[in-house]
């Protein structure tokens, strides 16, 4: 009886031995396809970017337009070192981030907000969306005269600017995402005895949540753009619009190279280390990965 006991205790504990040996082998194959993705996902941005400077040497070679015009990488790369090295560049980015960055916190608070109203008051919502729409079809670039003699030349006046191209593309994502929950997961949860703030909390809530990421995304990339367009018409004397405000006044293409790519720099590293991320790990989180294995 005790040799029995020994050999069903000595196979439980070689069962939750392998049981545990394979979850730590599949957490290390998790982290190897992750480390994959990412190193393919980097070989392939590094591939695009050296064709597309080869061929921009080519075409400098083959000299189509004047160096004045279309100057070699090279160049670029030196002007790229000069706005590093007298701190401009610098300064630069950290003041358009910090603009971009409390610009697009206001408009996610009150787009949020309104967005919520829009779904609790039907007829408010219906009134307020198509407003929203006609106004996200306003050029932000509109906005800056309008700013201009209302605020001045000045932070609150970019702020401004900022706000209005992105709080209605948020306004408009939180209203839509709320509304197209699956109505199937609302009354199963009603069925569950899920009502209120608990059902919006637990149930709305985490069902619209992809939806509100890909607009929150797509809101940023409005805010990016009038950002650096207010920056080269309110004038400010700081931003990395005023840096290319500046090159255009001097006919240093050079230097407006250089800032067009710092600009592209920035927002390929924000959507792939930050919202690429955060959309992958809400799907993963929901099972809504469909290339998952």
């Amino acid at each position: 009886m005790l040799k029995e006991n020994d050999n069903d205790n000595s196979a439980a504990t070689l069962a939750t031995t392998s049981s545990g040996a394979g979850k730590r082998s599949s957490l290390r194959n998790e982290g190897r396809k992750k480390y994959r993705f990412d190193t393919t996902d980097v070989a392939n941005v590094a591939l695009f970017l050296a064709v597309f400077v080869g061929l921009w040497q080519l075409v400098t070679l083959l000299e189509l337009w004047p160096k004045t015009l279309l100057p070699p990488p090279a160049q670029v790369a030196i002007s790229i070192s000069e706005l590093i090295t007298n701190n401009s560049l610098i300064i630069g980015i950290a003041t358009s981030l910090w603009r971009l960055a409390a610009g697009f916190a206001i408009s996610i608070a009150v787009g949020g907000v309104v967005g919520l109203a829009m779904v609790k008051f039907q007829g408010f919502g219906k009134t307020m969306s198509s407003f929203a729409v006609g106004l996200l079809t306003f050029p932000s670039i509109a906005w800056i005269p309008f700013s201009i003699l209302l605020i001045g030349f000045n932070d609150f006046g970019i702020l401004f600017v900022v706000v209005m191209a992105s709080v209605f593309s948020v306004m408009i994502s939180t209203y839509g995402a709320i509304r197209n929950v699956p109505l199937i997961y609302i009354r199963a949860s009603k069925n569950m005895g899920a009502h209120g703030f608990a059902l919006f909390r637990h149930v709305m809530i985490p069902a619209a949540t992809p939806s509100l990421i890909g607009g929150i995304r797509q809101a940023w990339s409005f805010a990016w753009h009038a950002l650096i367009g207010a920056e080269m018409l309110i004038t400010t004397l700081s931003g990395l619009g005023y840096i290319l405000a500046v090159g255009r006044e001097f006919n240093d293409m050079s230097q407006i190279i250089a800032v067009m790519i710092t600009i592209f720099a920035i927002g390929l590293l924000f959507d792939r280390i930050i919202f690429l991320r955060l959309e992958e790990k809400v799907r993963s989180r929901w099972g809504l990965n469909q290339h998952a294995e």
